[in-house]
């Protein structure tokens, strides 16, 4: 018959340690960025990003170049937001966009761990669309102007008879449409923080609103097309 040997409470604790202490070690961060952790997990988001990219190197090199990278990117993103380039409908339109395709990629990298045939996820796709109503649509210009007086100013300018995309391409602080005469494309209602989305969807085809205000400023918009 077998002797039971009580466990000393000293070896007790260090047996409930050890578990505890790997995990620490393997949840240390690889850098500190200004009290901001860059995380093993930050590092392979990172690879599964860039990794195709990168020249032939030791995976020492490799990691070394992702973390810089990754510290490199949140430095520019700070510097970014100063700048407020994280702000209108365009950045707005681009986080959804992103949002989407990383949910499809998730989808499909699944799809292919599970071994799905064409023909099962041609199924699930006809599935998931059954149903749906298409949404109206809207192809929209704006301005985008940070002050109210400075937006009657260019509404003016435009209801006066002043080519639009011109006017947009001089004034708007949008950094993603001015440029392009503050052309937005198509894109349906809840693309569009709400106060822009209400006014445009009202409007028909060649209306030009008067300055409409939102959380990114002052919008004087024009339809080109519902659809």
């Amino acid at each position: 018959m077998h002797r039971l040997i009580p466990i000393r409470p000293a070896l007790l604790a260090l047996m409930f340690a050890v578990p505890a202490l790997a995990q620490a070690q393997q949840a240390k961060p690889l850098a500190i960025l200004d009290g901001t952790p860059i995380t093993e997990e930050d590092l392979k988001t990172a690879s599964d990003d860039i990794g195709a990219n990168l020249p032939q190197m030791t995976d020492d090199q490799k990691k070394k170049y992702l973390i810089d990278y990754l510290i490199d990117l949140k430095l520019l993103a700070r510097a970014a937001e100063k700048q407020k380039l994280g702000e209108g409908p365009e950045f707005a339109r681009k986080l959804v966009y992103l949002k989407d395709r990383s949910l499809m990629e998730g989808l499909m990298t699944k799809v292919g761990e599970e071994g799905v045939s064409p023909e099962k996820l041609k199924a699930f796709y006809e599935d998931a669309v059954k149903g749906l109503k298409p949404d109206p649509e809207v192809r929209a210009r704006h301005i985008l102007i940070a002050e109210e007086a400075d937006a009657k100013a260019a509404y003016a300018r435009v209801k006066g008879g002043e080519d639009f995309a011109k006017v947009a391409a001089e004034l708007s602080k949008d950094p993603g449409s001015g440029k392009e005469g503050g052309d937005l494309g198509y894109f349906t209602k809840d693309r569009m923080v709400a106060e822009f989305a209400d006014a445009a969807f009202k409007m028909k085809a060649g209306e030009i609103s008067e300055p409409v205000k939102s959380q990114f400023g002052w919008h004087i918009i024009k339809v080109e097309d519902v659809r």
